[in-house]
């Protein structure tokens, strides 16, 4: 007969502060959203108060405010205890959870793009669902992860896991499919596709079924690798099929839009239409680079006195009516949210200037002389080494943000590339690899394409010793298909 003991057992986790959640959602934001982002918790939190603060002003340079946007009078307010009073159920949503939408009234001076962009496009269509209102907040999230060409290029475990760890949700996979696929009923048909295969067959599927289209799902679902590589004699000895039938499918497939999210005109990732604001500026004075945090625009933050004051009042007064109490607890849990973002802005810029001061100091010669071929191989990893932070820090900070030079505004991303070693010993990028990969492909000649074996070989002749894998998989990040493909005929 068995029986039941009971032991314990003592297990160490690792688990983030609501204070580190915060900094990482902040860090996130590029300089073009922060004061929308800045203006949404100003109209939520009153404790938070835009402008210098009127108690710096009036005490002069004695009393100014420290790193975290509060003075010496704002700080003794922790110095109070307020244990009797408050509990954790007045603890901020702020620390517990926090969901910021794109329903936000406020404007920004700075315009991103013209017109309304692709997401906000398919945004306004969720209010046309029959979604509630937290459906609707779990689509939100969807749809900021589709790409400029309208796909949604994650898995439905991968959305779950990153909405249950940021937003604080509890998200199943079956809610999260059953949103995708509302998703991906909206317009421009084809939106919201895991893959090339998923958004024709979306497309297929709103079509009127006629016997070619019937057929082009069919070809699609079952033979879509053979299709894509153009082994048209395979698939039609697999579907006994003559070769009008599958010229009349390969019409079918050909009308379809490859690409859904260029048919948006008013897109934001219009490269021709988008206005991007630079969240660095870097100036090169004589060969010295200067490096500036693009904040102009930003509003000075400072805690609300009405709200210490009322804390004051308390603390001198402590024996005062329940409701005075209820006011009391309410003011704390906003002081602590406004100086926990406060806190959180400070805490970004500083990580924003850290990580870009190591940028421009492993690229120099690119930000004094402009020259793409002075980039040196650059990893994530050394830059985390170089500031001492996680790499996932730093690739928050490389995610959405852009530096404004005297040549042009470049994602941070451009400033990071692999390196392989070639035949002087010379540590050479991978980008200057790609460079000459395409400056090949580009002068052959297009009746007989260059392979990938003989653009191996051209690339050892050259000095680069590459492996064909190696090419192949340079070739597929430039868009570059194999030569079969290139052919002309």
């Amino acid at each position: 007969m068995s029986s039941l003991n009971l032991t314990t057992k003592q297990t160490q986790l690792q688990k983030l502060s609501p204070t580190q959640i915060q900094v990482i959602k902040i860090l996130e934001i590029p300089s073009c959203d922060m004061i929308k982002r800045i203006n949404e918790e100003l109209q939520e939190n009153p404790a938070l108060a835009e402008g210098r603060d009127p108690v710096q002003q009036d005490s002069g340079e004695n009393d100014m405010p420290d790193e975290n946007g509060y003075n010496d009078e704002t700080k003794s307010i922790d110095d109070y205890n307020y244990d009797d009073y408050s509990s954790d159920d007045d603890t901020p949503d702020y620390k517990l959870y926090s969901s910021r939408g794109g329903d936000s009234s406020s404007t920004n001076d700075i315009p991103f793009s013209v017109g309304m962009s692709f997401g906000e496009y398919l945004k306004r269509q969720i209010y046309l669902t029959k979604m509630d209102k937290p459906q609707r907040h779990i689509a939100k999230f969807v749809v900021g992860n589709i790409d400029e060409d309208g796909y949604l290029r994650r898995s439905i475990e991968e959305l779950v896991d990153d909405i249950n760890f940021k937003e604080g949700l509890s998200v199943s996979d079956r809610e999260m499919e059953d949103i995708v696929s509302e998703i991906k009923r909206f317009d421009p048909i084809g939106v919201g596709a895991f893959d090339l295969c998923d958004c024709l067959l979306i497309q297929l599927r709103n079509k009127k079924q006629t016997p070619s289209v019937i057929l082009a799902q069919k070809i699609l679902n079952q033979y879509f690798d053979e299709f894509s590589m153009h082994h048209y004699e395979k698939i039609c000895q697999a579907l006994n099929i003559d070769d009008v039938t599958i010229r009349e499918v390969i019409s079918e497939i050909k009308k379809l839009n490859p690409k859904p999210g260029s048919a948006w005109a008013g897109t934001v990732y219009d490269r021709h239409q988008t206005n991007v604001i630079p969240d660095f500026i870097v100036e090169n004075n004589d060969g010295q680079c200067n490096i500036q945090l693009y904040n102009n625009d930003l509003p000075e933050l400072h805690v609300n006195h009405e709200y210490t004051e009322l804390l004051e009042d308390y603390a001198r007064n402590p024996n005062q009516s329940a409701k005075t109490k209820e006011a009391v607890r309410f003011a704390k849990a906003k002081i602590d949210a406004a100086k926990w973002f406060i806190d959180a802005i400070r805490q970004r810029n500083e990580t924003l200037m850290k990580t870009m001061t190591a940028i421009v100091k492993a690229q120099t010669e690119f930000f004094q002389e402009g020259d793409e071929a002075n980039l040196k191989p650059l990893k994530l990893q050394d830059i985390a080494d170089e500031t001492k932070y996680d790499v996932s820090t730093i690739s928050r900070v490389s995610n959405s943000k852009y530096v404004q030079t005297e040549y042009g505004i470049f994602p941070l991303k451009f400033f990071f590339s692999e390196k392989i070693t070639n035949n002087n010993g010379d540590e050479i990028s991978t980008r200057e690899l790609k460079k000459v990969v395409r400056e090949i492909i580009d002068k052959e000649d297009k009746f007989n394409p260059i392979n990938d074996d003989q653009l191996v070989a051209i690339m050892n002749q050259k000095g680069y010793k590459i492996a064909r894998r190696t090419v192949a998989k340079y070739r597929e990040q430039l868009g570059i298909p194999v030569a079969r493909m290139r052919k002309e005929v």
